[in-house]
């Protein structure tokens, strides 16, 4: 038994060698022949020979995609902006084609205006036309449809700068004259070179006098030394001043009036100041009647301001001093009516009070001392 399994093993080995050399033989005899003429090679196409090799890490591959999606995007930019300088270049070129069809337009309307128009003929808008250009063969041809439009229009550009010319003439003519007429009125109506004597008639006023010579009625009243509102009587002479006289007067009115005014500058000042002494010694005598109040001083102070030697000359003052709004007492001493304002509780109080009345121009007192009361 086990001789024949041997026996079966070994041929079956044999066998498949036999097997395995035929095949052997067979694709060596292959390899030897010619291959046939009419078998087609497949080239491989620039895709398939630049294309990469498939790789299984998916980074990879993402990132092998950004960079083809980032490469197309390069090209797409370049592809546009290759177009945006052709259209550049193309709007250049119609501009510069669009420039010279208008200089020629100019040059031809230019030709035609210096000649007076005449441009009925081809021949003479040629000859016109022909003596800027350098050569014949690029000489515009010119349409002969056009040519009597271009000539109307520039004819009624010329008669209408014509007209304005015409018109702007009048005008400075008529501006000369008005102003020659209106310097001869001047003249007509400037007061007189030299004073008159003027009686007064029935009707007549400062104002109608001031009319009549020209005069202002302040120079009229000021020369005569009469008020502006003065009436006039029958038979009155008046003096009109003269040119001369009037610049005289109306300087010496303005050197008067910035007298005035400075004047009135200063008692504005005088009045401010005297209002700020006046508010400042309120304040201070507020502080101090506050002082004297929360120390609870004992003594009552008043201030004199005046030692009349009577009874009446003491009750004007007090007076006066009660209408500027101060308590006033009159007292009989062996010298005379003493005037006292106040009370006030305290020395400090009472100080305050004096420099208040010292300070106050309606009073018009610098003399105001404190006594004590009681």
């Amino acid at each position: 038994m086990n001789f024949s399994r041997q026996a079966l093993l070994g041929i079956g080995m044999i066998i498949g060698g036999i097997v395995m050399l035929s095949a052997l033989a067979q694709q060596l005899s292959a390899g030897d022949e010619p291959a046939p003429k009419t078998a087609i090679v497949a080239k491989p196409s620039p895709e398939q020979a630049t294309a990469q090799p498939l790789t299984i890490d998916i980074d990879t591959e993402k990132r092998i995609l950004a960079q083809k999606q980032k490469e197309r995007a390069s090209r797409t930019a370049e592809q546009e902006k290759r177009a945006e300088l052709f259209l550049e270049e193309q709007e250049s070129a119609e501009a510069q084609a669009l420039s010279k069809a208008r200089n020629e337009n100019q040059q031809y309307t230019e030709n035609i205006a210096s000649t007076g128009g005449d441009s009925d003929s081809p021949e003479a808008a040629q000859s016109k036309t022909a003596t800027p250009i350098a050569t014949p063969k690029i000489q515009p041809r010119v349409d002969n449809t056009v040519k009597p439009a271009v000539s109307t229009a520039s004819d009624k550009q010329k008669a209408a700068q014509a007209k304005k010319k015409a018109e702007a003439q009048a005008a400075a003519k008529q501006k000369k004259k008005d102003e020659e007429k209106a310097a001869s009125k001047e003249i007509k109506k400037s007061p007189p070179k030299a004073p008159i004597d003027y009686t007064i008639k029935s009707g007549d006023g400062l104002l109608k006098l001031a009319r009549q010579y020209n005069v202002s009625v302040a120079a009229l009243a000021q020369a005569n030394n009469i008020a502006p509102s003065a009436i006039l009587q029958i038979g009155q002479v008046l003096t009109v001043p003269s040119r001369k006289q009037i610049e005289r007067l109306e300087r010496e009115a303005a050197a008067v009036e910035k007298v005035r005014e400075e004047k009135r500058k200063k008692e504005e000042a005088l009045a401010r100041k005297s209002d700020d002494a006046k508010r400042n010694a309120q304040q201070k005598l507020s502080e101090a009647r506050k002082e004297v109040k929360a120390t609870d001083a004992k003594g009552s102070f008043g201030v004199q301001v005046a030692l009349a030697s009577n009874q009446a000359s003491a009750d004007e003052v007090a007076k006066k001093f009660k209408a500027a709004g101060y308590q006033v007492k009159t007292s009989q001493t062996s010298r005379g009516v003493r005037v006292v304002v106040g009370p006030e509780r305290g020395k400090i109080a009472a100080l305050a009070l004096k420099d208040k009345v010292n300070s106050d121009p309606e009073v018009n007192t610098t003399s105001a001392w404190v006594l004590y009361w009681r």
